[in-house]
């Protein structure tokens, strides 16, 4: 589980004296427990390593829009801080698809749907969310679903 090997992260880094990875591994446990706490009151519980994907994924969307108005605000060691944590993060999630395999991956979950036009993408869009979850860049996935359904 994503969760063990975050855990052994920050014991691997404390023993290390790595500050920064011991203080990124804490913001991500503490993200985790978070989105725990809000799950508790669900009628049905994600898989752990899927919603643990989905926090580390949102984790890491937070981070690149905080460096980009960092460099924009002239903060160049703020930004470098949160690159830094970035760096951390990434190490958790599952390993992303190529552009040529989420291609795949989209055309066969199109055809399998019988979408054909652009008015099907909602249907692709939670078909493809639900299968490759951490594994394909969804805002990507969306530009290649619309590519593929008004080609």
């Amino acid at each position: 589980m994503i969760r063990d090997d975050i855990a052994a992260a920050q014991i691997a880094a404390m023993k290390a004296r790595d500050k920064g990875t011991v203080d990124a591994t804490r913001l991500i446990q503490a993200a985790i427990k978070n989105r725990d706490i809000e799950l508790r009151t669900a009628a049905t519980m994600p898989d752990d390593d899927l919603m643990v994907t989905e926090v580390l994924g949102k984790m890491i969307k937070q981070r690149r829009e905080s460096i980009d108005m960092f460099q924009k605000g002239g903060r160049p060691e703020l930004a470098a801080n949160e690159a830094a944590e970035v760096v951390v993060i990434e190490r958790f999630l599952p390993t992303q698809m190529t552009e040529d395999e989420a291609a795949a991956a989209i055309d066969a979950i199109a055809t399998e749907l019988g979408a054909t036009s652009v008015k099907d993408m909602g249907r692709v869009m939670a078909a493809v969310k639900t299968a490759h979850t951490g594994k394909m860049d969804m805002a990507r996935a969306s530009g290649l679903v619309k590519a593929r359904l008004a080609g």
